[in-house]
């Protein structure tokens, strides 16, 4: 089977949900692709007043995508900066946790049953209950060093009146202040001058916008291959799950926000996503109507070139309970400022 279907697979899977500070819809699309390895988690009542949702866009399977959409959140309450306040942290540790997480025989096969290489049905032990501990494991698989598949992540936490954004990748976050598209997160290509003297560093190269003449990405859980350097620290590899975070008080002129994989972007800007949303909620308040809508709108009438990518998108629209002035705070990154405006 070749990279495109004869005919795309326009199903939708879509869902829509809310509680006391927003409301949520998505969906996801597999399209022209041969393959879906998207994946998303939406979870508006994660520990009390947080909410969290994220986009997973695969390559080279659909197995990281998955185990990121199943485990990331929960590694962020798990940690222990969590508990003390420090979110930013307890994101950026549990980003990094993903690939500790799937090496060793224990990550091996639960990658193995969300990429559909083994039955569960058949098996006796679930693994739902992952233990951590993946290093005890013994067997063939025991010293298996993570997949060679990998993933973005651009995940949203709404806890109070802040707002976290977290992504390593080229899937995207924009928010809609006073309808205008903010951008809360930076795609990470390797030809950007930050990522590409860390490639280089790491002891990697930029051939033709990809690493090493391969991914066209510079930041993703997984990938593997591209993180074998023992001597530098996962924050400085070749590629690196080290997300950028982005942190923003939410006021009265925010209506809603956009978490969408690079099959949406390709198509759109962050402005004419932003106005098309903004269109679409005039007259359909299904939010993930309006999901479908977009999808509709970027699918490509052939296969080959843009809108033939898998489609996944959240659309997360405020209740009106803030009481905050809209001061905006700087990225922890130190890359991009805080409601960096996108054309």
């Amino acid at each position: 089977m070749g990279i495109y279907l004869s005919t795309p697979k326009t199903e939708k899977v879509s869902e829509d949900g809310e509680n006391d500070r927003l409301r949520y819809g998505l969906s996801s699309m597999q399209g022209w692709r041969s393959t879906m390895e998207d994946a998303h988690a939406a979870c508006p009542d994660l520990d009390g007043s947080t909410s969290f949702f994220g986009v997973y866009d695969g390559h080279g399977g659909k197995a990281v995508s998955k185990f990121c959409a199943k485990y990331l959140h929960q590694q962020v309450l798990k940690h222990e900066a969590y508990f003390v306040g420090d979110l930013g942290t307890s994101v950026q540790k549990a980003f990094l946790r993903m690939d500790e997480m799937m090496c060793g025989q224990r990550g091996w096969r639960e990658l193995a049953i969300l990429g559909g290489e083994i039955d569960i049905s058949t098996e006796s032990g679930e693994v739902n209950g992952h233990n951590d501990d993946s290093s005890s494991e013994e067997g063939s698989h025991s010293n298996f060093h993570g997949p060679n598949a990998g993933s973005t992540a651009c995940v949203a936490i709404i806890q109070n009146n802040q707002l976290l954004v977290a992504n390593a990748g080229d899937s995207r976050c924009v928010l809609s202040r006073k309808g205008q598209a903010y951008n809360l997160s930076r795609d990470h290509k390797p030809d950007l001058e930050a990522e590409k003297a860390r490639i280089v560093e790491a002891g990697g190269f930029v051939q033709c916008g990809r690493v090493n003449g391969s991914l066209n990405l510079a930041r993703a859980i997984g990938d593997m291959e591209l993180k074998w350097n023992k001597s530098l620290p996962a924050e400085k590899q070749i590629v690196t799950a080290n997300p950028d975070i982005n942190t923003v008080e939410l006021c009265d002129d925010d209506d809603f926000l956009v978490l969408a994989c690079d099959g949406i972007w390709d198509c759109m800007s962050s402005q004419q996503l932003i106005d098309f949303v903004q269109e679409q909620l005039n007259s359909e308040s299904r939010l993930s109507v309006v999901c479908e809508r977009v999808f509709d709108r970027c699918l490509a009438p052939a296969a080959g070139g843009e809108g033939c990518d898998n489609m996944t998108m959240i659309l997360v629209q405020f209740k009106k309970t803030f009481n905050s002035g809209g001061k905006d705070q700087q990225s922890e990154s130190g890359q991009i400022p805080a409601l960096a405006e996108s054309n």
